[in-house]
């Protein structure tokens, strides 16, 4: 398995543990980089240790922020799909690299992970 294959799956095995995920923000909001795949692309994190490696990547003026697995499922995720904007899953490494997901293909992964059934959008 790749090194983004292990983080991504890494993701959805903690988040599925802890039910909550992290994120990157400054005062002005949290960025939204085009990744590889030439997307916009909101990262998210499994743990407050990945979001502060990313966050100091970043610059100083970065920190990292929690949300619950509950209110990202039912608030952010929507907002996310709405807005057309794929999800950067544990990106890792100095220039932040990783795999990114529509937001129905996260959700069906975390729903495996939370052994529900799968999602239908």
């Amino acid at each position: 398995m790749s090194t983004s294959g292990a983080q991504a799956a890494a993701f959805f095995r903690e988040v599925a543990r802890t039910r909550t995920v992290w994120r990157v923000r400054n005062d002005d909001g949290c960025p939204i980089p085009v990744s590889s795949s030439g997307h916009p692309t909101f990262p998210y994190w499994s743990s407050e240790t990945r979001a502060q490696r990313a966050a100091q990547l970043w610059g100083p003026q970065f920190r990292a922020v929690s949300m619950p697995l509950d209110h990202w499922r039912s608030a952010a995720l929507s907002d996310l799909a709405e807005e057309d904007i794929r999800l950067g899953i544990n990106w890792s490494g100095q220039r932040l690299t990783g795999w990114d997901f529509t937001v129905s293909e996260v959700v069906n992964r975390l729903l495996h992970a939370l052994g529900e059934p799968p999602y239908d959008r």
